[in-house]
């Protein structure tokens, strides 16, 4: 592990309508890149956003 992973270990991924998935952003807590993701999300378009760690994507995603 880097240590941009060890600072930054939570990211926030984006699904297309396409189903394409692109990493958003990165950031120091989950909480922090869960309030991103919630923002980001109310905005109404097709895209998914959702929040997991660095390295262990989260199931069925």
């Amino acid at each position: 592990m880097t240590d941009v992973n060890a600072a930054l270990p939570w990211q926030i991924v984006r699904r297309d309508g396409n189903g394409n998935r692109y990493r958003v952003g990165r950031y120091a807590t989950r909480d922090e890149a869960q309030r991103i993701a919630d923002g980001l999300d109310s905005r109404g378009h097709e895209q998914l956003y959702w929040v997991e760690p660095i390295g262990r994507p989260q199931p069925g995603r």
